[in-house]
């Protein structure tokens, strides 16, 4: 292969890898070069405000964009308001009148920290202050030049973010989600190993911190979507039942990392083992099965395989203590059996509330998905 072959190649992967990343750029470009060609046709007096605007509120995914939108529009129009009322009462006509009119006009600094959607108000006010210096006009025309140019780079932003390769929020939420449960499925063989062999705390904590930020990121993405369902921009299911699940799918494998901190006593560990390998390997395999599925819009996998498992288990710690070895246990072994049956109970119930997520995000609700989605049970709040 020669290395322009070589080059394309690679060039090609790494535009695959890098698909929302060029998306934005191509969106950032159109939105910048349309905002100039709008400021022109409109005679802006000064098209960098428009431009500028465009391009800060041109984002990763339509929801996103929606609201920094709106966000940056109410801003700068109370900055403007406030800042131009500013101006007109106390006109920089000298150095002193200058400093305290700016002091004065600062004000909005204090909503800001407040509350971060305010942020554009106080930059408003320093531009609408002293935009008379620079337009040569009064405070008043300086705030509705400012709102002008903002609301152009605004529609034009808005608009590119809906029509020129838009990112769905929703879609971003679904390939979080889906990451997540793929994370998932590979970090519970590494927690259910804890229980037949010693697990550093510091394996355990770099797990759960893994799982942790797959979360964030996903509520993050969820919120957007959001934004976007209440605008009515695309009709989707709802994430929050979703959103629920994974959250408490991510509480039960803290609980089972707890419990698995150091090896099953015993006779426990070598009755007991096997049937947590086979539930580690049955759950994972699970959860890559529902991953595919929700990445692919389709019903939920069968729990056959996971019921029967946590069957058997039922069955052999039923049969342990029939025999009475619980009771030759000290207090703190009982206690991580009993937890890690609980852990297994929670999971069970939080699959099944998985099949129905899983089952209201097919687009076709076949037969056997509203079979799937009726044996998961009511939705739970």
């Amino acid at each position: 292969m020669s290395d322009l072959a070589r080059g394309w190649s690679r060039l090609r992967a790494w535009s695959a890898s890098h698909g929302p990343e060029l998306r934005l750029c191509v969106r950032s470009t159109t939105a910048a070069v349309l905002t100039l060609a709008a400021a022109q046709v409109l005679h802006l007096p000064i098209a960098l405000w428009a431009v500028l605007t465009a391009v800060i509120l041109t984002q990763i995914s339509v929801g996103r964009s929606l609201k920094a939108t709106i966000d940056y529009l109410v801003s700068t129009l109370g900055g403007a308001v406030y800042a131009g009322a500013i101006g007109a009462l106390v006109p920089p006509d000298n150095q002193f009148a200058m400093f305290v009119g700016l002091a004065i006009a600062l004000a909005p600094v204090l909503l800001a920290a407040l509350n971060a959607r305010f942020s554009a108000a106080p930059f408003t006010a320093v531009m609408v202050f002293f935009g008379p210096s620079i337009t040569h006009t009064g405070p008043i025309a300086a705030a509705f030049e400012r709102v002008i140019e903002v609301a152009v780079g605004c529609v034009v932003g808005l608009a590119v973010s809906l029509v020129v390769l838009p990112a769905r929020a929703h879609d971003l939420a679904v390939k979080a989600a889906t990451e997540m449960l793929e994370l998932m499925a590979r970090s519970l063989p590494e927690l259910f190993i804890g229980f037949t062999q010693s697990l550093d705390r510091p394996t355990l904590a770099s797990i759960q911190s893994r799982i942790g930020e797959a979360f964030a990121q996903l509520d993050k993405a969820a919120l957007e979507a959001q934004h976007e369902r209440m605008t009515r921009l695309r009709a989707e299911p709802d994430q929050a039942p979703l959103l629920r699940t994974l959250l408490r799918l991510r509480h039960d494998l803290i609980m089972i990392g707890r419990a698995a901190v150091a090896p099953l006593p015993g006779v426990f560990e070598a009755r007991l083992g096997p049937w947590l390998a086979r539930m580690s390997d049955t759950v994972a395999d699970y959860l890559h099965a529902s991953a595919a599925a929700l990445s692919t819009r389709q019903g939920p996998p069968p729990l056959d395989h996971v019921e029967a498992t946590l069957d058997g288990y039922a069955a052999e710690i039923a049969a342990l203590r029939r025999q009475g070895l619980t009771r030759e246990l000290p207090d703190d072994a009982v206690e991580r059996i009993f937890a890690i049956g609980f852990a297994l109970d929670q999971l069970h119930l939080h699959l099944r509330d998985l099949a129905r997520c899983l089952a209201e995000f097919a687009p076709a609700r076949s037969a056997a998905v509203a079979q799937a989605a009726a044996s998961a049970g009511p939705a739970r709040p």
